[in-house]
């Protein structure tokens, strides 16, 4: 696809009075929204007493955007991320589309029902993006759009299609928001659209200077569009008359929070306070003198948020060879009791508000979910949207073959990081069906995460080719050849753009039915950054591989800024992910195999890799040459653990984890050399034998056979837990045959210095060990 390509909306036209059927239809979806939010707080049983809560001043805020755009705009290959607090208005406009049932509507965060927030995942009724959490549901939609041009571009059948984000403005003030905005290759994808609800209140006040002009000019200084709707078509029409200069210019200098006070004004106070105290304000006052108090309020409140021609005329105006975000003026809470209120943000209508808004609307408070009449135009105009905007059903192909095991057997001194180079490498040859789902993701680190012979061999995605105008320097060793076919992106250094995307190349399974192999590689000390937006891509869906290296204290010298110590209880703790950390490079290529595997299927799990710039004498794995011995330790290293050294009757058992497990052999054969047989195991993850341990007791429905085949009762013998991360990692392992135990780790910042200096300075060398094991064994 092309910069050039048009999304124009191809949206079926409403006939006879557009306007006015949309009106209609937008007090239906506020009101039901509103009803859905007021049902859980004011009807529904709350036994506990605790606020259930709900944001129906924030619905009303992005009411009529949302009509606007699911009934006049969106096709079927559009996808919107709604913000989190408008989560009632989506499934107000699912109902009425035919999308939601009725009795969902009485369940809003309930046990089982409405999610707070929109969820792809666990709410009933269509969701394009899980949000939630402060700029991750607003930036998806870029990531979304990388995506399918990349499935598109190496698979086929994504289609077209604008990515929506409808954003509020205190969103804006989230880092992530703009550190997607400026990334390089964002300003080149004409397919998003970002609509700005600009209501100018955040949770506990009315912000005093919502800076919009700083807001576009940062917009646009990224490259992107920039479209404004500040007044609706009255307000509009009153400027062309006499004193209307002076009432726009009154208005648009005005603070916030005077033109907030002005929402809560009658039309006697209103006419009043308007003119000001300005030179013009015998003009603002003339003018607005020969409007009726009707007409008076309705304009005070003709933003062009709310304006459904203005909307419209902004939507046209969409250039598609960039993004696009339109700035709408809004009011919070606008149509019900509480607009303008400053702290409007989370409040509830009363019983007598909910009344006086049904009195209003039309409707009726003890029977609030009617639909509109099939027969009525309103009914017919859901009917067709309904079925305009109906998608194909996603038919989801069957993710390749991943072999288990390539075969090699790796000899010498490596390291687990320069492993998944190789890995990668050695999957493109035995196994390329595979091997052209897998997309690598990487800030500004490609060449130290050793990725440099992937990327040479695949690519770099970019929306266009460009010229690597380095490719005939003989001196240069990566070559970054940029198209849109290539396997490789860099979104720079910006860790929580990196994992947001990730989640997007791990979702296309179920959006368009392709599955891929997503596969991020960042600095170890920085996945604790990156984790929230990470763990929210999880949530939604998104299945992916993220490999954090290098790790450790091992990483000595960059000093302890950069020495990740928490890390490894982040992949045991993760939901929906499986963590390794391997000590060596069959280890790591058995647990890479077997993380993509687990990707782009229904049942499926993201993985997550801590891998070291550790050099380790690879001998030291003791492969098994005979085929069936080998197979057997490949299933215990994808399970968890395996026995590296069995001693006849061991007195003590050693327990290595990632980097120190050199440590650890070493420690065993001092002991040896005192008479003391110990058990070696070597794990692999911590995350699977903790939940073979709660298989094993009851608490989950999974295996717990790696216990019997690791930690025998038979064998069990006091224990010494190793690893270079916090040492509660590990220290569950004692409860298994319940021994007595040490667990080594880091649980302090660290120092630069050798390897030898600062693991002795956290207490996981060799000597740490033996003195471990000799107090247990004493």
């Amino acid at each position: 696809m092309t910069a050039t390509t048009s999304f124009a909306n191809q949206h079926t036209p409403i006939a006879g009075d557009n306007s006015e059927t949309l009106r209609v239809i937008e007090e239906r979806v506020l009101w039901l929204a509103t009803s859905m939010i007021h049902h859980a707080n004011r009807v529904r049983p709350n036994p506990t007493g605790l606020k259930v809560g709900g944001h129906q001043a924030s619905c009303a805020s992005i009411a009529t955007i949302m009509t606007s755009l699911w009934f006049e705009q969106l096709r079927p290959g559009d996808r919107v991320s709604v913000k989190p607090h408008a989560s009632p208005v989506l499934h107000s406009i699912n109902y009425l589309l035919g999308e939601l049932d009725e009795k969902y509507l009485t369940t809003l965060r309930e046990f089982g029902g409405l999610q707070s927030y929109p969820s792809r995942a666990k709410d009933p009724d269509p969701v394009d993006y899980s949000t939630g959490s402060v700029g991750i549901g607003a930036t998806a939609p870029i990531w979304g759009a990388i995506a399918r041009r990349y499935v598109d571009t190496t698979i086929g059948g994504a289609g077209t299609g604008r990515q929506y984000s409808l954003v509020g403005d205190a969103e804006l003030d989230e880092g992530a928001v703009w550190e997607a905005i400026l990334d390089t290759s964002v300003a080149e994808l004409g397919e998003i659209v970002w609509i700005v609800d600009l209501n100018r209140q955040s949770l506990d006040r009315v912000v005093p200077n919502i800076a919009a002009g700083r807001l576009e000019a940062m917009f646009s200084a990224a490259g992107w569009q920039v479209l404004t709707v500040k007044f609706g078509t009255l307000l509009e029409s009153l400027f062309t008359r006499a004193g209307g200069p002076a009432l726009r210019t009154r208005i648009l200098d005005m603070p916030n929070p005077e033109y907030q006070r002005l929402l809560r004004c009658g039309a006697e106070e209103l006419r009043r306070r308007l003119p000001g105290d300005g030179t013009d304000a015998s003009a603002i006052a003339a003018l607005i003198a020969d409007l009726d108090d009707a007409t008076l309020l309705r304009a005070i409140r003709n933003l062009g948020g709310h304006d459904l021609d203005a909307l419209r005329a902004a939507y046209a105006r969409i250039d598609d060879t960039r993004p696009t975000v339109i700035i709408a003026y809004t009011i919070k809470g606008r149509g019900l009791p509480t607009q303008g209120h400053p702290q409007n943000h989370s409040s509830l209508l009363t019983v007598e508000q909910y009344q006086q808004l049904a009195a209003e609307l039309g409707m009726d408070p003890n029977d609030p979910w009617a639909r509109f009449a099939a027969d009525s135009v309103p009914g017919r105009v859901c009917a067709a949207t309904a079925e305009t905007l109906t998608r194909k059903k996603v038919e989801l192909a069957t993710p390749p073959a991943v072999p288990a095991d390539i075969g090699r057997t790796p000899s010498g001194t490596s390291t687990t990081q320069a492993a998944l180079g190789r890995a990668l490498l050695d999957l493109s040859r035995e196994a390329p069906e595979a091997a052209k789902r897998v997309v690598t993701v990487s800030p500004d680190v490609s060449s130290t995460t050793n990725l440099a012979g992937w990327l040479n061999k695949v690519g770099v995605w970019s929306p266009n080719e460009r010229r690597n105008w380095f490719d005939d320097d003989a001196e240069t060793i990566m070559h970054w050849r940029e198209k849109p076919t290539g396997q490789h992106m860099e979104l720079g250094i910006a860790e929580t753009n990196l994992v947001g995307l990730m989640g997007e190349l791990g979702a296309t399974w179920s959006r368009w039915g392709q599955p891929l192999f997503p596969i991020g590689v960042m600095y170890d000390p920085f996945v604790e950054r990156a984790l929230e937006p990470w763990s929210y891509g999880i949530y939604a869906g998104g299945q992916s591989i993220l490999v954090g290296t290098p790790s450790g204290v091992t990483l000595a010298a960059e000093g302890g800024a950069h020495q990740s110590i928490k890390t490894p209880s982040i992949g045991l703790e993760q939901p929906g992910c499986v963590s390794f950390e391997p000590a060596f490079a069959i280890d790591t290529e058995w647990t890479l195999l077997d993380s993509i595997g687990r990707l782009g299927r229904p049942d499926g799990s993201s993985s997550y890799l801590r891998l070291s710039t550790r050099p380790v004498d690879q001998t030291l794995a003791n492969v098994p040459s005979d085929p069936a011995a080998r197979e057997r330790r490949r299933r215990q290293v994808v399970a968890g653990a395996y026995s590296l050294r069995h001693a006849e009757n061991p007195v003590v058992t050693l327990v290595g984890m990632g980097a120190v497990i050199t440590e650890t052999l070493t420690a065993a054969d001092r002991l040896a050399e005192q008479g003391i047989a110990a058990d070696v195991v070597c794990v692999t993850s911590a995350g699977l034998l903790f939940e073979a341990v709660q298989a094993r007791r009851g608490l989950t429905e999974g295996s717990s056979w790696i216990l019997d085949q690791v930690f025998p009762a038979g064998r069990a013998a006091p224990m010494v837990t190793v690893l270079d991360g916090h040492p509660h990692t590990l220290a569950f392992l004692t409860g298994i045959n319940r021994v007595p135990g040490a667990a080594l780790g880091v649980s302090r910042f660290g120092q630069v210095g050798s390897l030898d200096d600062v693991y002795r300075y956290h207490g996981i060398d060799t000597d740490s060990i033996v003195r471990a094991a000799l107090d247990l064994t004493d």
